[in-house]
Parts: C-alpha cells; sequence; structure tokens
C-alpha cells in the first residue's frame, strides 16, 4: 500500500501474514521455529516498490488549489489509522493472527511480531534497546514488569558470543573449554529470547560507570565464581591494559578496574555460615559441619560492599539418600559445643534466616542485594531421553522444548529463599532473586564435560571412560552465565 504525502515523500507500509514467510511483497523477515528453538534472519533492506505499483498524477492532470492539501490530510489520516490498527492487533498477543510492521527512519526501527499462541515479542534496536529491558509493552502508558525468565533459546552467530574465551585472560581454566581442547563453540552462538520483551543490549562501559567509586562482590560457591568469571570477562575488553588487574587473597580474588576505581570481587563461603569447606582449594568433604551462629568472619569480607550477589544450592544437595547436614551450636572453648545432625534443606533454612538476621542489622536499603537462582545439573541423561552413563557428554545443542524441566532440578529451595527473605522487605531492604534455573536447564550442551583444567591427575579408568569425570555441573565461557549476567545488568542499569 503506498500513500502519496507530497512530490518528494511516501510512506510504504507492508502488512503480512507471517505464517507464509517469503510470501511476495513481504520480504522483511524470516521466521523459523523447530520446536521452541528459533533462528531469525533479516534482509538488508525492503524489496523496491515496482512502478506499476506507484500511483503518480498524470502530467495533463488539473491542479485544484484544495486537492495537494486534501491529499495530504487524507494520507495523513490513512496512516494513523493503519499505524493504530497494527498497534492494537499486536497487543492481542494469544490471537492466532501474525503481524508485522515495519517503520524506517534513519537508522531506528522496530519491529513487533506476534507469533501464533505466543505472547507479542518487541524487538528494539539501537539505542531502544536498553528501554524495552525495563519491562514490557509497546504502547505507552500500559508498562508492565517483564518475566526475562520466560522465552527461548535462539542462535545467533552474529551478535554471540560477547567475547573471546580464548582472549579473556581473566578467565578461570576450570571454565575456558576452548584452551582445554572444545573445539565445537556452536554452544557459544545461543542467545535467550525473552517472551514480550528484549534483555538490555549489554555494555561495559555503562556497567562499569555504574560501578564506578563501589564494589561488586559475589559470595557463595564454584558456580558463583563462575558467573564472576563470566562478567569479568564482559567487561575486562573494554578496559586498556595496564588499568585492570587481578589478585588472590585466600578466598577472595578481586579485579580492578583503576580508570573507574571500580572492585568486582569473589568470596568464597559455599556454606554462607562458617564451616569446614572453607577452604577455597581442599573442601571436597562430604562430612559437612556448619557453625550455625556464626556468620561474622564471612560477613566481614562483604560488610563494606555495594552490591552482593550470594549463591549457596549446590552444597545444600543431597549426593546420595542419606547424607545429612552436621550443625555445630556454641564453642569448644567456652565449653557448650554441641552438634546436631539435620536434613540438608534445614541446614539451608538455618544459614538463610542467619544471613537474614546479620543483613537486617547491618545493611541498609542502599545496598543493593541479590541471591542467585539455583544452577541445574545434567548427570542424568534419562531426563531428556539419553543414556545415564554418557551424563552431558557429546550433547551438541540445548533441550528444544519450551519450558523443559529436568526431574532432578530442585525449585524449592528458590522459593524457601524468597521465603526466609520477605521479611526484610519490612525493613526497605529488598533481596532480589535472579531467576535463570529453567532457562539453564535446556543447555545440556554447555559444560565443560571432559573439557577444562584436571585439578587432579586423571586415571586409568577415567581416561577409559571418559563420561566418568565429565564435568556436567559447571559452564563452559563464554556460555550461559553471561545470561545471568545480563540478567544483573538489566537490574543494576535499567531498574
Amino acid at each position: 500500500m503506498t500513500m502519496k504525502v507530497s512530490p518528494r515523500v511516501s510512506v510504504h507500509v507492508c502488512l503480512c501474514n507471517t505464517r507464509q514467510p517469503g510470501k511476495e511483497g513481504c520480504p522483511h523477515s524470516s521466521y523459523n521455529k523447530r520446536e521452541g528453538l528459533t533462528h531469525l534472519s533479516t534482509t538488508a533492506s525492503p524489496q523496491k516498490m515496482k512502478p506499476e505499483q506507484l500511483q503518480l498524477q498524470g502530467a495533463n492532470a488539473k491542479p485544484s488549489p484544495f486537492g495537494g492539501l486534501r491529499a495530504v490530510l487524507t494520507c495523513l489520516v490513512g496512516f494513523f489509522i493503519v499505524v493504530s490498527s497494527v498497534s492494537m492487533l499486536a497487543d492481542r498477543g494469544g490471537q492466532e493472527s501474525q503481524v508485522q510492521l515495519l517503520v524506517q527512519h534513519r537508522h531506528q526501527e522496530v519491529t513487533v511480531a506476534a507469533a501464533g499462541s505466543q505472547e507479542a515479542q518487541v524487538r528494539w534496536t539501537a539505542d531502544l534497546m536498553g528501554e524495552a529491558a525495563a519491562g514490557g509493552s509497546a504502547s505507552a502508558g500500559q508498562k508492565k514488569e517483564c518475566d526475562l525468565s520466560v522465552g527461548r533459546w535462539v542462535y545467533d552467530n552474529t551478535s554471540r558470543p560477547m567475547y573471546s574465551g580464548r582472549n579473556c585472560s581473566f578467565i578461570l581454566d576450570e571454565v575456558a573449554c576452548e584452551k582445554y581442547g572444545q573445539n565445537d563453540t556452536k554452544y557459544q552462538h545461543w542467545r535467550w529470547q525473552p517472551d514480550g520483551c528484549d534483555l538490555a543490549r549489554f555494555n561495559a562501559t555503562k556497567l562499569l560507570e555504574r560501578l564506578r567509586n563501589k564494589r561488586m562482590v559475589f559470595v557463595g560457591d564454584s558456580i558463583n565464581r563462575n558467573q564472576w568469571s563470566s562478567l569479568v570477562c564482559m567487561v575486562e575488553s573494554s578496559i586498556p591494559e595496564g588499568l585492570k588487574m587481578r589478585t588472590y587473597n585466600g578466598s577472595l580474588i578481586s579485579f580492578q578496574a583503576f580508570e573507574y576505581n571500580a572492585t568486582i570481587d569473589f568470596y568464597w563461603s559455599p556454606l554462607i555460615l562458617e564451616s569446614n569447606s572453607d577452604n577455597p582449594i581442599i573442601h571436597r568433604v562430604e562430612y559437612r559441619i556448619i557453625r550455625a551462629e556464626k556468620i561474622e568472619k564471612h560477613a566481614s569480607m562483604w560488610s563494606n560492599s555495594d552490591i552482593i550477589v550470594f549463591n549457596s544450592y549446590l552444597w545444600w544437595r543431597k549426593q546420595r539418600a542419606d547424607m545429612r547436614m552436621k550443625v555445630m551450636y556454641g564453642t569448644f572453648e567456652d565449653g557448650d559445643a554441641k552438634l546436631d545432625e539435620v536434613e540438608m534443606v534445614e541446614g539451608f533454612e538455618i544459614a538463610l534466616k542467619k544471613l537474614t538476621g546479620w543483613l537486617e542489622t547491618n545493611i541498609d536499603n542502599k545496598t543493593k542485594i541479590y541471591f542467585a537462582g539455583s544452577s541445574p545439573t545434567h548427570t542424568w541423561a534419562s531426563d531428556w531421553g539419553g543414556d545415564d552413563s554418557n551424563k552431558c557428554l557429546n550433547e551438541t545443542e540445548p533441550i528444544p522444548k519450551v519450558g523443559y524441566k529436568g526431574a532432578t532440578t530442585d525449585y524449592s529451595m528458590m522459593d524457601k529463599a524468597g521465603e526466609i527473605f520477605r521479611p526484610l522487605e519490612k525493613k526497605g531492604i529488598h533481596v532480589k532473586i535472579l531467576n535463570f534455573t529453567q532457562l539453564s536447564d535446556n543447555r545440556i550442551d554447555a559444560h565443560p564435560t571432559i573439557h577444562r583444567r584436571q585439578f587432579a591427575p586423571l586415571t586409568a579408568a577415567q581416561i577409559a571412560n571418559p563420561s566418568s569425570y565429565a564435568d556436567c555441573t559447571h559452564w563452559c565461557l563464554p556460555g550461559v552465565p553471561d545470561v545471568w549476567n545480563i540478567f544483573l545488568y538489566s537490574y543494576l542499569v535499567h531498574k
């Protein structure tokens, strides 16, 4: 449809049914789905209009003194009717029809796509990307919080990966999969696409500006260290050599960006409370003991932080059916030491309640506090129809099922954490839980497996059976933890 506005200006609006990609007259995009995995591509420019599509006035037509003005007004009214109609249709995300509107103006474009029974997805480009991440609605005055955790993985070999695993000198050897022989890097090219909105476009400089003169610390286990390493790699390439440094000090790893006077730390404290697992190197103990009343030693390492990201799930999971947590009360020095034995989840509750009490007494509402979601493991291949003896070895693509939940993935601990932290709201202290569990559940392809530094020599039996030592718990970088950090970035920079 072409509307004549003036001899030099015309507006071209193409309305098409995206169920038939490639249909003549709608060349702007193709949209293909394979059981929930979306492959999206766009052409370089809209197709030119054919000469017979143009409606021009004849050379012999007699001009009317009001004809030009009437034509302009008519076209403008018609244009706004079309735009309003398309906006109304896009808001009806549950309808069966699919609508696509493309309006080009210099270097900005907005694409609205309603895909079948899925909610309408609004994709913003250029500078509008960050605004979309703040939540949700394409219509002015109807903003609502967008659930970033609900969506699908989209294969994207253009904007992913966000950094080079080989070039990031701050990546940890336990997750540097390329360095240790992983040549199939397809796992690096999957981008998370929420339903109904987009994730913010990560900008390292914006994050560093937000962290100027601040300290951010990740507190927890090796999964949290995995996320810390990801964030450092996401920002370090934007910092010139000589203006960044990583230092080790026992349980504390610090990354410093000197130009911004910003620090991003990781502190090893897998059970939050003092425990017999506090050594960051020697901690492979099945006999675990926490000191129920002792948190101050660890808390002193994060008490002066502006942003704290806690993660404590992995060490509370049962490794065998009869595994229980030992809880120590009192001290040997005072002669009142007592040792109890509780279920693992009960120990988790004891630790979080002690943490809640400490936060209530020692933290003001200016400190931003996050509690990471539970990171799934992919040890039992039968969960997705594979052979358990292989674990996640040789998996090369995500599980395609939208909303997949592994049988061994425990969501109850996240619910328990939210319940325990809720009373802090009355004190003005908000603990935001980063819910990335389900989106990570699909990524059976993104673990190090055998491609990581081994901290103990492999035995002959292990070498003969690689799946026996395959790591299906941690995550290769670049990879899934990058998405976790974009969630974090969205809250820090845009919310």
